[in-house]
């Protein structure tokens, strides 16, 4: 059973926890972004974005809180080397099995990233529909004219990096919204290049699976999708778009989009994993 505590966190502090750069100020923006957002919505004591690599550090915010329940949700696109490997164990959590601690004055929750939460459907969708209709140059085409890419880094070091993408891609393939949806990945096989050959529809909308628009998004993904590297970095230096949407490539109209951590939807799976930690649903499985 469920206690009518489980949903009240007026007790409650809530960390964002970012990986944090101090190469890209840009990496930060999406933690304080939806840090912002859900202190609006007062439902809990207090709402902290903390980072790994980066200030305010996340075992400096910690130390500063002062209420009885703590919720630490990792925002990283999946259960990977830092989310569930690194950064829990270094806070003095065992992922995934002990994911809650005990401390004289707090109870701390180690949430699972938000990548990996089956609500990020909802994300994906709203990033391709709203691409496509902030530009519907010639016209806006219908999704059953339209092939959904969803692109990710991949790596051959951590194969969930690749899971939590086709996890996606299988969910909204069954919603039969699109002609197709793929996975493509920069450093895994089938690449971001690759697009223009996988499809036989004209339209086709891009959505980076990243949290931030870092350099993979801005520069190196539109460059991969055939966007000389000069052009991309002038127009970033400039501080206009590196892809305008919608460009014709080989016969193919392509919007790209922003990246799926800057979604203002991404606060409700923040709160949906702060809900199943607070249940004890914290320790569900990944997807397989």
């Amino acid at each position: 059973m469920v206690g009518v505590h489980s949903d009240d966190f007026s007790d409650a502090a809530l960390v964002v926890l970012g990986h944090g750069t101090e190469l890209n100020a840009g990496s930060a923006l999406p933690a304080i972004q939806h840090a912002a957002a859900l202190r609006r919505r007062h439902l809990f004591r207090e709402v902290r974005e903390a980072f790994w690599k980066q200030s305010p550090q996340i075992k400096t915010v910690l130390s500063e809180l002062r209420s009885e329940r703590i919720f630490i949700v990792p925002l990283f696109i999946s259960e990977g080397y830092f989310s569930a490997g690194v950064i829990p164990k270094e806070l003095g959590f065992s992922f995934p099995g002990d994911l809650t601690i005990k401390t004289q004055n707090s109870e701390l929750h180690y949430c699972r990233p938000v990548g990996s939460h089956e609500r990020m459907t909802k994300v994906i969708l709203a990033r391709a529909t709203e691409v496509v209709k902030q530009f519907p140059f010639p016209r806006a085409p219908k999704p059953a004219e339209t092939t959904l890419f969803i692109a990710g880094h991949g790596t051959e070091r951590n194969a969930n990096s690749r899971k939590a993408i086709e996890h996606q891609v299988a969910l909204i393939r069954e919603q039969k919204i699109y002609a197709g949806v793929h996975a493509v990945f920069m450093e895994e096989d089938p690449r971001i290049g690759e697009i223009y050959q996988q499809t036989q529809t004209r339209n086709l909308v891009v959505v980076p699976f990243f949290i931030s628009d870092g350099l993979h998004v801005v520069e190196d993904i539109p460059v991969l999708l055939g966007e000389p590297e000069k052009l991309v970095k002038e127009r970033h230096a400039v501080g206009q778009p590196t892809w305008r949407n919608p460009t014709e490539k080989h016969g193919k109209l392509v919007w790209y989009s922003a990246s799926v951590g800057t979604e203002p939807l991404l606060s409700d799976v923040i709160l949906e994993r702060v809900r199943e930690a607070s249940r004890g649903a914290g320790a569900e499985a990944p997807p397989k």
